[in-house]
This record gives structure tokens, sequence and C-alpha cells, in this order.
């Protein structure tokens, strides 16, 4: 028979049921990891909170695929085919849990631990013998690492709003009421509130939890770490004299290095971070999911996105900006220095079960991945309200939340302003001008009211296509808090 060259060509299209698969796998390893060694929840909890709802192409799919933890080597492995390693997270002492590549395991370096934490040993054999994860002996392990995850911790003895001591929150009834209509679906059909917590002139004056939730239970962000991302630039500023320039073209090498016509060498910092790269994007909203879930790291995937668009004139949001903006930061400053940026503010706000999650090349995600608790985000939301000062000093360069919380340039269609990394909220949405927030997925919201010194904390965890009104509910809480 002859040859058909053309014929020759067609590939068959990928087993996009395997990678799905692979994701899923993934998305559970990650969530069961951080649920069970950063929270101290069980897998039938996470199951019933954090797993259900999910993205409509993962959520019959992961309660199939059967995890099994390792708790002394503070990993979690998941089975998702007969040919390929399963999917492993491991927790780390400072960055929680680290995703491995599908097909490979999390190795992060020892120089992404705090200083003076011994990093566990390399395993020297394989995890496993032969191809496949069903061949997998039960403890998955063949070396003894010299850690274990510790005990998720509890209060600090310190007085609010460093710590835990003395919080005694009694709120008006009015008050009350308004956050029990949290929990009671009043701001949303479908929707799961697991946490809210209200401060008022810088006082804790109403906390409540679901069922399972507590104030040292943490949770995913997801995309509220943007706007942490967005802090922390300004904090390697503050740090780093002289190396970060938001109007300069951000410091990536792959655009700067290389091709003197590349485009997106034009690309500031500041577009990064108000979403106008004029990058290519694949879906609404740049669903990253080979980074999020894949383990994919961001210096593999995010810097190949191709420009579609003059930067600087078109608003698209977008994972990849921030990802990109982070990116910049650590090839501007040193990697110690970019490495220990998370830990120092978490530990200068007295965010103690705060943790910003890493891919497997050290690379910060922090358009999503960072697990905290609503105590802890509303320390982070006072620091807002208070300009980047926290206990009488200054952390950020002064005005830097002014610049983060100010429009410039093309701006959403509809709904809610953008500044950078922050959405904006005013008389439209029925709130006080000046007045923003953090958003991120399933209902994770920092408002703050300037004009009110009213921070509002509100945690979810809304599956599918249920949305939590955080506009209506910071307006009652307003009306009921004075």
């Amino acid at each position: 028979m002859a040859f058909a060259p053309a014929r020759a060509q067609h590939v068959p299209p990928a087993d996009n049921a395997r990678y799905a698969r692979a994701i899923a796998a993934g998305y559970k390893a990650l969530t069961y990891c951080n649920g069970i060694f950063a929270a101290g929840r069980i897998p039938a909890q996470i199951d019933t909170d954090e797993l259900a709802g999910i993205y409509p192409e993962y959520d019959a799919l992961v309660p199939t695929l059967k995890a099994t933890v390792n708790p002394y080597g503070a990993t979690v492995y998941v089975d998702f085919d007969d040919l390929l390693s399963p999917r492993s997270a491991s927790w780390w002492p400072q960055t929680g849990c680290t995703l491995g590549p599908i097909g490979g395991q999390p190795q992060p370096s020892h120089e992404y631990l705090l200083p003076g934490v011994k990093p566990p040993a390399a395993p020297t054999e394989p995890r496993w013998g032969g191809k496949s994860g069903r061949d997998m002996p039960p403890l998955l392990l063949d070396y003894d690492p010299p850690w274990a995850a510790p005990a998720p911790g509890g209060p600090d003895s310190r007085p609010w709003p460093m710590g835990d001591a003395r919080i005694r929150p009694a709120p008006k009834s009015r008050l009350g009421a308004a956050v029990g209509h949290a929990f009671e679906g009043g701001y949303g059909i479908g929707v799961k509130t697991i946490g809210v917590v209200v401060v008022l002139d810088g006082k804790l004056v109403a906390e409540r939890y679901g069922s399972g939730w507590g104030p040292f239970t943490s949770n995913r962000t997801w995309s509220a770490a943007k706007s942490l991302a967005g802090t922390l630039v300004g904090l390697a500023s503050a740090e780093t004299p002289g190396k970060l320039d938001v109007k300069a073209p951000a410091s990536i090498s792959q655009w700067q290095g290389r091709d003197p016509m590349d485009e997106r060498r034009r690309i500031k910092l500041d577009h990064l971070l108000r979403m106008t790269s004029g990058l290519h994007t694949d879906s609404a909203g740049n669903r990253t999911d080979a980074i999020y879930f894949g383990g994919t790291a961001v210096d593999e995937q995010a810097v190949g996105s191709p420009l579609e668009a003059e930067p600087g004139r078109r608003f698209r949001y977008a994972n990849d900006d921030i990802l990109l903006a982070m990116m910049a930061v650590r090839q501007a400053i040193d990697d110690p220095a970019y490495t220990m940026l998370p830990t120092k503010l978490f530990a200068a706000l007295g965010m103690t079960h705060t943790q910003a999650g890493v891919d497997p090349h050290g690379n910060y995600i922090l358009s999503s991945q960072v697990w905290s608790t609503a105590r802890d985000l509303a320390r982070l939301g006072q620091f807002w309200l208070q300009d980047g000062v926290w206990q009488g000093q200054r952390l950020l360069p002064e005005g830097w939340v002014k610049y983060m919380t100010t429009p410039s340039g093309p701006q959403p269609a509809d709904g809610p302003g953008y500044g950078a990394t922050m959405w904006l909220f005013g008389p439209k949405q029925g709130l006080p001008a000046g007045s923003f927030a953090a958003i991120g997925n399933r209902g994770q919201y920092v408002m703050v009211v300037p004009s009110e010194h009213l921070v509002v904390v509100r945690r979810g965890e809304d599956p599918g296509a249920a949305r939590f009104d955080i506009a209506r509910f910071t307006a009652d809480v307003i009306a009921a808090a004075r």
C-alpha cells in the first residue's frame, strides 16, 4: 500500500480523559495535604466542604480516586493511572504543601525552607517499584524522613491583633443577626459560609464559624491571594530599594535577555499587577490548572504566553499576570530575599496560621495558592486599612495601599473596578466610596471600608455556580455595626 505522507501527520488527539484524571488527582492530593497537615481536618470533612462542587470537569472524578496519607512523611498520594506514578503532595515547614508534577514527585530545594530547618532527606531509590502506582507498599516510602508535619497550631498568647488572647466578641444584636444570616443562605442561593470575622476600629467585634471550622482552621484563599501578591511587591520594594520599579519593564529574563524583537519586553510590572499585560489567555480568568493541579512550574508555562494586545490597553483578568509579577520580583531581587517575603509579612502581622505555597521550582503561586484563616485575613485587611503600618511600624512604602486601590487604565466591563491586585467598590455596589476587597473563588472575601474603619472577612466553600453577595452583606454589617 502506498505511503500517505499527509495522513501520517494526523496525530491522534491527546488522551484528555487520562489528563483530566491526572489533574483531578493533583487537585485531591493538594487539597488533602493542606487540609490534613495545615488545617488539621479529616478526609471526610474535606470531601464534604473543600472537594464538593468543584470545577465540573473534575467534580465527578475526584471521589473515584483513592488517596493514601502518610502522616509521618507528611505526604498524600492519589492513584489515577495504571502506568503513571500517583500524584503526590508533600507538606513543608515554611510553604505548606507542594504538588509534584505528573509522573514525578515534589522536590523543592532546601533553600525554600526557613533558616535552620533541616530539609527531608532525598530518597536514593524510587519510592515504589514498577511503573504502576498499584505496586506501592502501604507506607509508600522506602526511607525514613527526619521530620513529620506538626499538629496545626492553636492560639497565640499575645493579645489581638498580634495574637488571640482576650478576644471576646460580643456583637450588637443587629450585627449578630447579619452575621448569622450569612450562615443561613441569606446572601446567595446554595452558598456555604464557613467563617466570618468583623473588625471595627481595630477591634474584633464579631466572629462565627461553620461546623468543622474554627479560628485556627485554614483553607485556600484562591484568588484573594492576588491582593497578598500586590502587598508583597510593596514589601519587596521597601526592603530592596532601587531594585523594583512598577513603571519599568518586568524583570523576566525570558523576555528581556533574548530576542530584542520580543514585544513582551515592553510589559511593565504595573501592567501585570493591573491585569493589563496584553498576554494571550486560553479562557476567561485564565485557568491555570497545569500549574495549580498539574505540578507544572510557573517558569515552565506562564512565561510562554504570546502577546495579543498592546500592554496597558486591555483589561483581562488573568492568573498568569500575577504569577509573572511575582516571578519578576524573584528575578529582580536575590533568591533568599524573595523566599522570605511571605514569612516576614506573616510574622510581622501575627498571621501564624497562613502559608504561601510554591511550585516544584520554588516559585510562589500567589495568584491562588495560599492557605489562611479568617482571623489572619482580618489582620491583613486591617494592615491595608492602616496604609501598610503595623504596630507603629511602616512596612509598606508610603502610598503603596493607595497605589493598590487606585484605578488606572482600562477597567472591567462591569461590576467592581480594579486597581493593582485589588477590587474596587463604591456607591454603584451600594457601599461607601473607597471600599476595596480581595476576592477569591468559592467565596473568599476580605472587604475593607476605610470610611467606616471596618474590615469584613467572609470565608466560604461555595459549590459550583453559587455566589455570595459580599456587597449586600457588607452594607448590612455597616448598618448593624454603628
